[in-house]
């Protein structure tokens, strides 16, 4: 006679990435339900937007997704330029595709690092890390923070590349895509790592499509769709890359897709530099812009392809210098939704590597 025990994970649990509770209901060692508890993480970012300036929300928006703050900053500014009607400089779309597919590195190390981590694999965690702080010593250099940069503004980004700064990032392109087939070695081929990820935590397609999710979380399962090729924006429509996909939608695939994402970014990054040298430094910013914004009445929303999927902020205006109301679409938030899915039916230590398949930041789930 099987008995029902019921298990709090969390919100401080090391394995639980971020500040999340999850309800476990379990049959012995098998998982029958787990149901996410959020909101830990809640500070009221959508609301305190109210009482702020377009430029000053920015910082706030640092504060989303803490891991790719790069992508929140240009999602948000992008909202407020379609809002405003502000069209930014070639100069400045350039570093930004640059910036923000870096970001995209650093994060994804966040998510393999992680996921070897949930496996034992402490090694890969290390090794991961490495390379993610290559990138984040290059943004340190750009604008002087590690975490929350507060760099892409509207109208544009808030200061050039500075001297050397641009050899310094080709070298990190072009060492990064060995380091991550060495990981692909070390992680995806172990026999430890596939036994525990493979055949876990599977998603059809149907049902990613049906359940909202994107980014990596929905290519795992082989949903050939990104916003940089298929609803592109910036500069991307002049880029050369390919979308990696999965093909069984498990805990396996879904973290090999970040890997070799990773290695398109480094292509998309380089052709962006090559491109970038035809321009003067310099215009970084749209000329004539007054510091407090006051877009007409309206509204306006715009979205990217962020390192965990479609990131979207609708923006409503009265005409007055800060927003009636703003709304972030968080791809994290919808990803996560899919734990209880995904987690059905698998052990209790299965249940950690399918969150952490899932790649969530509770900054921007719970806002």
């Amino acid at each position: 006679m099987s008995e029902r025990l019921v298990v709090n994970i969390g919100p401080s649990h090391p394995s639980t990435h971020g500040v999340c509770r999850i309800v476990v209901e379990l049959d012995g060692e098998i998982v029958t339900h787990a149901e996410p508890i959020i909101g830990h993480l809640h500070r009221g970012i959508e609301k305190m937007a109210e009482n702020r300036t377009y430029l000053q929300i920015v910082p706030l928006t640092d504060r989303l997704d803490y891991v790719g703050s790069m992508y929140a900053n240009w999602a948000y500014c992008r909202a407020v330029e379609r809002l405003a009607g502000i069209r930014v400089p070639e100069r400045a779309e350039y570093i930004r595709v640059i910036v923000c597919e870096l970001q995209r590195i650093a994060s994804h190390m966040m998510g393999i690092g992680s996921a070897a981590a949930d496996t034992g694999a402490f090694t890969v965690f290390m090794y991961a890390f490495e390379q993610r702080e290559l990138v984040v010593d290059l943004f340190e250099a750009l604008c002087g923070s590690r975490l929350t940069y507060n760099y892409v503004r509207p109208g544009g980004v808030s200061a050039d590349l500075p001297d050397g700064w641009v050899d310094r990032c080709r070298t990190f392109i072009k060492g990064h895509p060995d380091a991550m087939r060495e990981i692909d070695r070390m992680l995806f081929g172990n026999v430890i790592f596939r036994a525990r990820t493979k055949g876990i935590g599977v998603l059809d397609a149907a049902d990613a499509v049906a359940w909202g999710a994107s980014g990596p979380v929905a290519r795992g399962s082989g949903v050939d769709y990104d916003l940089r090729r298929d609803d592109p924006y910036s500069m991307y429509p002049r880029f050369d890359f390919t979308v990696p996909l999965g093909e069984r939608g498990d805990s396996y695939d879904r973290a090999r897709v970040r890997l070799w994402e990773c290695v398109e970014s480094c292509r998309i990054v380089e052709q962006a530099l090559d491109q970038l040298a035809e321009y003067e430094p310099g215009v970084i910013m749209t000329e004539g812009l007054p510091r407090l914004l006051a877009p007409g009445r309206g509204d306006a929303y715009d979205h990217i392809e962020s390192a965990r999927g479609c990131l979207g902020v609708y923006l409503v205006s009265d005409g007055g210098v800060c927003p009636y109301r703003m709304k972030v679409r968080s791809p994290a938030f919808s990803n996560l939704a899919l734990l209880p899915l995904l987690a059905t039916g698998h052990t209790l230590s299965d249940l950690i590597v399918v969150l952490g398949s899932l790649d969530p930041v509770f900054g921007e789930v719970d806002r």
